[in-house]
Order: C-alpha cells, then sequence, then structure tokens
C-alpha cells in the first residue's frame, strides 16, 4: 500500500520550474547577455540530464555530472524515492570573465527518480567515472503479473453512436 505521506507530485515542481526558467531565460534573457543575474535556489536548481534503461532484470541509471566533484554528489533512497543531488563549483578563472552564452550552470542540483515498490538499498549501486554516475537497481526490472478483470456489459440495447453528424 502506499504510504499516505509521500507527495505524488515530488520532482513534478522541479521539472515545471526548470521549464520556466529555461523558457524566460531564452525568451529575454534575464542579464547581461543572456546571463541570469540571480541566484538559483533549490526550488529551480538545474537538472542533470538522466537516462534510465533495462539491462536485463537490472534498473540502470546515468546521470551526467561533468564538472563535478565526486565528493559534491549526495545520493539518497527514501520512501522508494532515489534522489541525486549536490552542487557543480564554479572555477575561480570563470567568475571574473563576461559571459557572451552561459549554458553550464554551476551551483546546486537535484533528481529525484521513483524506484519500483519494493525496491531495497541493498539493491543499489552506484559509481562515478568522468563525471557520469551509474546506479545499478539489481533486479528491480523483474515482469509483475497482471491479472485481467473481466468487464460485464449491462448496456440496454445498442451502444453504436453515429459518426457522421447526422440525427
Amino acid at each position: 500500500m502506499p504510504d499516505p505521506r509521500r507527495n505524488p507530485f515530488d520532482g513534478v515542481t522541479d521539472f515545471f520550474s526548470e521549464l520556466r526558467r529555461m523558457r524566460s531565460l531564452g525568451v529575454r534573457g534575464d542579464g547581461e547577455h543572456g546571463v541570469e543575474a540571480v541566484e538559483r535556489t533549490h526550488a529551480d536548481a538545474w537538472v542533470p540530464l538522466t537516462d534510465i534503461l533495462a539491462r536485463g532484470d537490472d534498473l540502470v541509471i546515468r546521470v551526467e555530472l561533468a564538472g563535478v566533484d565526486p565528493d559534491d554528489v549526495d545520493l539518497r533512497f527514501t520512501q522508494g524515492v532515489l534522489t541525486v543531488s549536490g552542487a557543480r563549483r564554479c572555477p575561480d578563472d570563470e567568475e571574473s570573465g563576461d559571459f557572451y552564452v552561459r549554458e553550464r550552470y554551476s551551483g546546486e542540483f537535484r533528481r529525484m527518480i521513483t524506484l519500483p515498490e519494493g525496491t531495497d538499498p541493498s539493491q543499489i549501486e552506484a559509481e562515478f567515472d568522468d563525471g557520469l554516475v551509474t546506479i545499478t537497481v539489481h533486479n528491480a526490472v523483474a515482469a509483475d503479473e497482471s491479472t485481467k478483470i473481466s468487464l460485464t456489459d449491462r448496456s440496454e440495447g445498442a451502444t453504436r453512436r453515429r459518426i457522421d453528424g447526422g440525427a
């Protein structure tokens, strides 16, 4: 049974905040030369690119974190949700530059991924290699059995409808 305290929309607000921020930056540029003028918070933190795939019975999650120090990455598993968060530090030599285009963001990031029901922390393994975090959830893709539910038709008379718009 799902936990009633768990918010089913976790992560969705992050997604919409990121879309709104990208649109705003692309349309009017939020600062000189299209660079953001305000510091971002957890609510509008950048979201790293992520691939999720099945490899046999294992679920493999790859999170692209180029330029992030492995010590600045935090992996947590709580109530069926895997959270990858941390920060990308801005190099000192970039702080003083006048950017014309800046598409690589520094600052905090967060990515939340709901794992299959019944996932145990002992199934999760993670490694960092050249800016790519690979998380393997062993035996998470096992096929669930489904049960066909019969449908009883209690309609009276014909249930066909005319498509031609006529009476």
